[in-house]
């Protein structure tokens, strides 16, 4: 059976991106992202995929839900919904990275979420994170990093999991 995993960075408001972007640029986050994520499926909108000024994502199972059937990439699995991603995915842990509909989406169906929350807020910040219900996820890890000559901000990964009953 797969496991689906999310990875995002949010805000202490809960925003993810601003004008089709990151809300920053944190060399630490990045870093870990690709740690986290190398080996395995991601499963992306397309307009996230469109903004990565490399693609696809090199070592890495690059699948993008679009409603176009029209549309394809190079190297790219093309899925038109969320189940159909899920299904092409070739690995065991299947990693959501966005974008918030994406998110939206596939949150009922996240066993883990790896977030990097950043200690700032971005008032022009236009795409959020759905509100989590607490309840449901334990904290199984957590890792401050303060800022430094090159992460502007000071954040935390975090590492949730879903709680069954």
């Amino acid at each position: 059976m797969k496991s689906i995993e999310a990875i995002v960075a949010i805000d202490a408001n809960g925003a993810i991106g601003r004008q089709g972007d990151l809300l920053c640029h944190l060399p630490a986050d990045m870093k870990h992202f690709k740690e986290v994520t190398m080996g395995h499926s991601i499963v992306m909108g397309r307009k996230t995929f469109e903004s990565f000024p490399r693609r696809p994502l090199p070592g890495r199972q690059n699948i993008v839900i679009t409603r176009n059937r029209q549309w394809q990439y190079p190297g790219v699995t093309v899925a038109h919904s969320v189940e159909d991603a899920i299904s092409a995915a070739e690995t065991d842990d299947v990693f959501v990275i966005g974008g918030a509909q994406i998110y939206e989406q596939t949150l009922p169906l996240v066993d883990v979420l790896h977030l990097t929350l950043i200690h700032a807020r971005w008032a022009s910040a236009d795409a959020f994170f759905p509100a989590l219900d607490m309840n449901e996820w334990q904290e199984v890890d957590r890792e401050h990093h303060g800022s430094d000559h090159r992460n502007a901000y000071e954040f935390d990964f975090i590492t949730l999991k879903r709680r069954r009953s």
